[in-house]
Order: C-alpha cells, then structure tokens, then sequence
C-alpha cells in the first residue's frame, strides 16, 4: 500500500467520508496515472465490519456486480473460513506463516493465528503495537514488525507525532515468539524515512533485513532528500538485540524517474516499495515507485543492480514483484490510486492498475528485464470499491506452470496463470460486493498467499479468511509442504 511521506505530518485521521468522496472524484476525473493517498488515513468503509456467518457464495454471471456484502466465488474455490476482525484491530495489512501458525499485521499491532485446522482457525494472541501498516515476517523465534508512522518512541504505547519533531521514530520492532501466547518485544531499530516494508534475507548466523521506505522531505529531520537506496539492517541470530542498521547502498544514483511533469501521473522515485529477494538464486526485484530493478543480492550488504526498467505509458507506482519458479520471469504490480482509489472499472481500463509481466533474458550481469504484457482481473467492481493489483504469491505448481494468487483490495482473489508471458488469464476468484453503495469504502483483502495446501486471505474489514482451490491445474501444490514462509524471501519450493 502506498504511504506518502509528504502528508505523515498529521493533526489527526481523515474523516473517512470526507476523505473518501474526495479520492472518488479525484479518480473519476483525473487521467488513469493519479496518486491519491494512502488508504491508512481512512478509517474501513460501510457495510458490516464482519460477515455474520459463513455464507456458502455463487458464481458471478458475466458483467455482474455482486450485491453489498454478498459472497461470490468461481467453482473452484470454496470459503472455508472466516474470523472476524478483533475489535482491537484496524486495517489489516500482510501476513506470514510458519509452522502451523499465521501472523497478521494490522494498523494498530498483529495476531497470530493456529491454523492446524484450516476449516477453524483459532486466534491464538493479539498484540497491540500501532504504527502504520506494520509489515510483518517471521524467521525462527523472531518476528520482525514495520513502523511507517512517524510515533512520539518506540514503544508500543507511543502515539502519533510530526515527522518535523527529531524525536520522532519509525523503523524495524523485534519480537520473541517462542510463546505465541505472549509474544515480547526486544528490540528497535530506526531507520531513515521509517519501514514501509521489509524483506529478510537470511545469511547463516545473520539475518539481513532490507528495509524500504521513500518519499523524504526536506523539513523531516531523519527523512530528508535524496533518499535514493535502502536501509540493511544486520541481525545476529543468536543476539537479537545487537541488530542495527549497517548499510545504506544507493539503488539510484541518477536519482531514478523524475515523475511529473517529465512523465505525468508518474510517481518520482524517492526510494522503494517493495523489495522480494530469491536467495536460492541471490537475485532480488524491486518495486520502485516509478522504477522496476533486478538486482544481485550475493553481497547481502552491497546489492547491485543488475537491470531498471520504467513504464510511463500504464504504470503510476510500481509496487511489489513477485518472480517465477524458474526465476526466468518476474510480475510487478501498479498499485494505481495508491490502494484507496476504484481503478478497477471500464473507465480506467485493462492496462492501468494492473500486473506487469517481463521476462528475465540473458545471463549474469546481462539479464535484462523484458516487458510481455499486462494482466487485470476480467471483473468490473463499483465505483465505491477501492481496486486495485496487490499482494500475492506462487501457487507451487512445479512442471514448468507459472500460476499465482493474488489480492486486489474489494476486487477479491484472483488466482491467474501467466505461463505463457504474453496471454496471462484468470483461472479462478473470491470477493465480496461493495461494502458501501453510496461512497467510496475501504475493505477488502489485502495480502491473498498460498501455504501448505490453502489460500489465507487478510481482508482490510472483514479479517481472516481461509479459502481452498480445487483445480486440476494446481493439484500438484499440495504435495509442496512448507515450514515456514514470508512471501516478499521466496523460497525454492521444488
């Protein structure tokens, strides 16, 4: 999701109406390249807050909207489960697996869930933690949380703050959780223009932690221009408390895409979004705002850009990646509208809003990343539906098939195939109507991942969703068994 450092100077949240009858008219007039603001500064939109039990869905017929609330599904995936967002929680955000449990970010902290039995999935903890959207990952006993709001400390009683004070923090929090009951925190660690998100890369006795945030400003006292890299954090397995920041490579040194006016509805580049790193092949991709890079990881504290591709034309806000099997293709997304906007209707069209797919060509430090096409989910959603590609990961088949899951906020789950770059199509999908009919709402799932046999599903208002996929195509993933897995460090699944 996109945060703009330039509006965390906050006197307090948006009014949610107001807000979002704003982001309405921005997006129904302005060109398909607009930004508009984080959806964090709207409070989830309409409609019930949770589903009042398990409805069994239908099909959508072609063209269809479904009706508020409503459940529909195509016939390959069934809604097995759903636990209600904790009153505690706002907004939820990404999630990560190990084991037999599920960690669930949120605006205001996380959850852990037991998910042993698919069908019924208990809530094992929730932590209070707030600061911003709180991307999360796990590794060993050790869960790694995001602070992307500018707060008063760090601690997990701190409050909002202005990023203009010097005293501010945002960064990297630590957590114990070898007793998922009662997780503790151990540890912080600031870094410059805060953690939008993270992605470990693990190192023998270490854990790098690559942190991405952007968009400095000059009367931000630890944010300011150029903030053209990342932020490495090293962390010793053993002593976790001796992590610290220990690198801050630059990914950019021309500055990167200048943005508007040069290229309008373009974001500048001030950093990056979102970063996923394939360790089995020391390779990462990054989403870069107005710039996609592949880039060598084999020195964990010195990536190296291998390639940067731009697209002025469809894309706004280049904003997570995710590769292939082979690691011969990747898929970055545009996340048009910054997450808040209804971009997936006949007015913004197929192109804008949408996944990128680009092959990787050549070898070494020759690969070059080379663009096939675009993929956006078939389905029209309502002008109230914020809409838009997001989060998602590999579906395991193996054989040479290259088939995904994915979130598109109140655009639902989509699980499409992209094995062949240039005719990517949608193979099955879940949603839920508009929560709202009359103005634009915020819900829907945010992160959409595969694990162990099943789609898990953190819906913005709804909360946690289970989902399982029958499909001959797909079959094969249910023999790949995982102990642990955090999507953005994909892991070598055959």
């Amino acid at each position: 999701m996109s945060s703009f450092h330039s509006t965390r100077v906050r006197k307090g949240r948006v009014a949610a109406a107001v807000a979002a009858a704003g982001l309405l008219a921005t997006l129904l007039t302005a060109g398909p390249a607009a930004a508009t603001p984080d959806p964090g500064d709207l409070a989830p939109g309409g409609g019930s807050r949770q589903d009042a039990g398990l409805v069994e869905g239908r099909e959508l017929a072609p063209g269809e909207i479904p009706g508020q609330d409503e459940i529909v599904h195509s016939k390959n995936i069934k809604h097995l489960a759903n636990v209600p967002l904790a009153a505690s929680a706002t907004i939820s955000t990404d999630l990560a697996f190990q084991g037999k449990y599920a960690y669930a970010g949120n605006y205001n902290g996380f959850t852990i869930y037991d998910i042993a039995n698919p069908r019924a999935p208990k809530t094992v903890s929730q932590v209070l933690c707030p600061g911003g959207q709180n991307d999360i990952s796990v590794h060993g006993d050790l869960l790694f949380l995001s602070t992307d709001s500018s707060r008063s400390d760090d601690s997990c009683n701190s409050v909002s703050q202005p990023a203009t004070e010097k005293s501010s923090w945002e960064g990297i929090k630590i957590f114990d959780i070898k007793d998922k009951k009662n997780p503790k925190y151990v540890k912080s660690v600031e870094t410059n223009c805060g953690s939008h998100t993270h992605t470990l890369v693990p190192d023998g006795r270490d854990i790098y932690v690559y942190v991405a945030s952007y968009s400095p400003n000059e009367a931000f006292p630890d944010c300011k221009p150029p903030h053209d890299g990342i932020s490495v954090v090293k962390v010793p397995k053993k002593a976790p408390t001796r992590a610290a920041v220990v690198a801050f490579p630059v990914l950019f040194p021309d500055g990167g895409n200048p943005g508007g006016p040069a290229n309008p509805g373009v974001s500048k580049t001030t950093g990056c979004h979102d970063i996923t790193v394939l360790p089995s092949k020391n390779l990462a991709a990054g989403a870069c705002m107005g710039d996609g890079i592949l880039f060598d990881i084999s020195r964990p504290e010195q990536p190296r850009v291998i390639d940067r591709v731009q697209d002025n034309v469809n894309f706004a806000f280049w904003h997570s990646a995710t590769f292939n099997e082979r690691a011969n293709k990747v898929v970055f997304t545009d996340e048009l509208g910054g997450g808040g906007g209804a971009t997936c209707n006949a007015a913004t069209g197929p192109d804008h809003g949408a996944d990128g797919i680009y092959d990787i060509t050549g070898r070494g430090d020759q690969r070059k990343l080379a663009f096939r096409s675009y993929f956006k989910i078939p389905r029209h959603q309502a002008d109230t539906e914020n809409c838009v590609a997001h989060n998602g990961s590999l579906i395991p088949v193996g054989g040479g098939r290259d088939i995904m899951v994915q979130a598109w906020y109140q655009g639902g789950v989509s699980v499409w195939e992209f094995t062949d770059s240039a005719r990517p199509k949608e193979i099955g999908y879940f949603e839920r109507g508009p929560l709202t009919t009359d103005a634009l709402g915020l819900g829907g799932s945010w992160s959409a991942y595969y694990y162990n046999g099943h789609i898990y599903s953190n819906d913005i208002a709804k909360g946690f969703d289970v989902l399982r996929l029958d499909d001959w195509r797909t079959e094969s993933a249910k023999w790949v068994w995982m102990d642990r897995l955090n999507v953005q460090t994909q892991p070598e699944y055959h």
